[in-house]
Parts: structure tokens; sequence; C-alpha cells
């Protein structure tokens, strides 16, 4: 019989040590932890209107005779757009006029009398004339009202109003707008109330003009957050020099900061015991247990408040039999090492043919 097939009573064979189930350190397969920045971009949607927008009122009631401009013209400061009627305000204007010449020619001819006119006549006659005075302004300012002229300059809207039509002092004629700057307001959440700021950057993107992209800064923010919707609102300013843009339009807006720093691992990587969330990062061929706190969850990658450098080691299969302070054995390190010596084999097999030769 031959000897490999002899059996010895009394003991069994003993097998080789490499070959026994469940011995040696675990096998694990590591990926290196990375971070990644949450928090570094706010996209909201804003209205805009013009800078200033003035909608123009009569100063006094009557009945309007004449529209001076039409809507879309661009007028300035000061300048009459309509007039109303103005018959009773020259008439009453004209006899101011005439009470207050009447006035001063009373008061010199008591000036020039010298002694002989009292003291007290002379300083009635030069009160007379300071009202005549006064009601003469009095009636050029009520005529000058019915002149209705604009308070700003800008580009006049849709006019309401027509030739003919009594007004009052509450009626609009026209609203004009100064859109040489467009002020978009957005609100953004509660938790970026300290991170924004007058004079920061954002850039912006009309609905209307998808391709054109704006830029602008903060111009203002609310001094408090609303309580229903827990939101900040801001307003930004955006520069019109080609007149594109318009009171009205809807804006996307986009604030960067500097935002805040996690580490990042595979999701196969977080494990879950009776004390939270951890995950095993391999040090030198030894496991350390290493807590966590999610803090954003997506499809490729998790993450995490913890101690976990850019690089790290993170075992992400094979953690079943993993100890904290254990000694690991990883995957593609031990094919690695497998390689080489057939590597050297080849070389030393080249060379005895070499030799050979």
């Amino acid at each position: 019989m031959p000897p490999s097939k002899v059996k010895h009573k009394g003991r069994a064979a003993k097998p080789r040590a490499d070959v026994v189930r469940g011995g040696g350190a675990p096998l694990v397969v590591t990926q290196p932890a990375d971070t990644a920045v949450v928090n570094d971009r706010l996209n909201a949607i804003g209205t805009g209107e013009a800078i200033l927008s003035v909608s123009v009122t009569p100063l006094a009631t009557g009945n309007l005779t004449e529209i001076l401009v039409k809507s879309g013209d661009r007028i300035e400061k000061g300048q009459v757009i309509a007039r109303l009627d103005s018959d009773e305000q020259k008439i009453a204007a004209a006899q101011a006029k005439v009470a207050l010449d009447s006035a001063r020619e009373k008061v010199e001819r008591n000036r020039k009398l010298g002694n002989a006119v009292s003291v007290a006549i002379l300083r009635e006659a030069e009160f007379a004339m300071q009202a005549a005075e006064l009601a003469l302004q009095t009636a050029e300012l009520d005529l000058k009202r019915r002149d209705i002229a604009a308070p700003s300059g800008g580009i006049v809207g849709i006019i309401t109003a027509h030739p003919g039509d009594y007004v009052t002092t509450s009626t609009p004629i026209a609203v004009v707008d100064d859109r040489s700057r467009i002020l978009v307001d957005f609100w953004v959440p509660e938790r970026f109330s300290t991170k924004v700021s007058v004079g920061q950057d954002i850039s912006a993107t009309a609905i209307a003009l998808p391709t054109s992209e704006l830029s602008g800064v903060i111009d203002a923010i609310d001094n408090r957050v609303d309580q229903a919707s827990r939101t900040l609102r801001v307003r930004a300013r955006i520069d019109n020099p080609d007149d594109t843009l318009r009171a009205g339009m809807s804006f996307s807006v986009s604030v960067r900061f500097p935002g805040d720093h996690y580490p990042t691992v595979n999701p196969l990587a977080i494990q879950w015991s009776a004390d939270g969330s951890f995950v095993w990062r391999i040090e030198g061929e030894k496991s350390q247990k290493v807590p966590v706190k999610i803090i954003q969850r997506n499809s490729d990658k998790v993450l995490v408040d913890a101690e976990l450098a850019k690089g790290d080691a993170v075992v992400i299969e094979g953690v079943q039999r993993l100890r904290d302070g254990g000694t690991v054995r990883i995957a593609g390190e031990q094919r690695q090492e497998k390689q080489k010596p057939q590597q050297g084999d080849q070389e030393q097999k080249v060379s005895e043919a070499e030799a050979a030769k």
C-alpha cells in the first residue's frame, strides 16, 4: 500500500495551517475618504422692480386739457407731462399782480411825503404790500400746480387718463420707472441669515433671457426673519445699462459662500451599533472604529462629521469580522505581493535560459 494512504491509528491527520477555516487576519476592501463642500451656494427665485418707480398724480383737481407725453417716452425730472384747465388760476394771478403793484405805489408815495405822513400810516401801507406779495405767490403756486410734472426721470408707462377727464389728487396719470438699475427681492433660508452681507456679489439670470448671465451685489437685507416661512428677505441690485430688463421680471439668483467642508465616504462604509453610526478606518494594518455623524446622504457618497482626513483608508467590504485595534489584510495589497514573486521567477527563468545558450 502506498505510504500516502497509510492510516495511523489513534490520531487524525493534522491539517495545514494555511487552510484552517477562519484562520488569519480578516481580508477587507478599502476606499480612501474624500472631502466635499456643502452650503456653498444658494439658489433662489426673485422678482425685479425699478430702482425708482413713481405714480404721477396731480397736485390739484380739475379737467385734463392736454397730455404732453406718450407711453414709452424717456423723460427728465421736472418735465411737464400733462396740464389741467387753468383759466381761473391765470385770472387770479393777474389780479394778485395788480393788487401788489397798487400796494407798492402806495408805499413809495408815502415814503416820498416824508414827515407829512405818520409812521403808522406808512407801516400800514408796507403791511398791505407784504400781504399782496403773499397773495401773488399763492396765485402763482396755484397756477403752477395746473401743470403735472414728473417727480423723477425715467420711462413713462401706459397712460391711463385722457384729455377731458376730471381728475383729483389721487388719480394716477402715469407710472414712471427709472430702470437704469433693477432691484431683485428674494428670500433666503434662515440658516443663511448670518452669511449674507451688503455688498456681496451675486449672479442672476432673467427667466425671459436665459442665455444672458447678469452680475450684481446685495443692496439691502431685511432686519428680521419671517416667522411664518423662516426666511429672510434680501434685495440685490443689478445694473441695466442696455435697458433690456423690465420691472416685474422674474430672476434666478445665485449667491456663493465659502461653504462647510466635510469628509465623504462610500455608503457601504457606514455601519450601525447601539451607540450610533461609525466606520472602520485602517491605519498600519490595524482597524479603528471611528464614530460618524451623517450630514448628507447621496447615492454615491455620504458626507459625515467625523475625525477623518482625506485619503484615510475606510473599509467598504469585509466588516463582519473586524474589531477595534485588530489586524487586517487589505485585498489590494495582497494581490500586489503575490504578483511580485511571480515576476521574480520569470526574470530568473529568463536568466537561466540565457545562461544555457
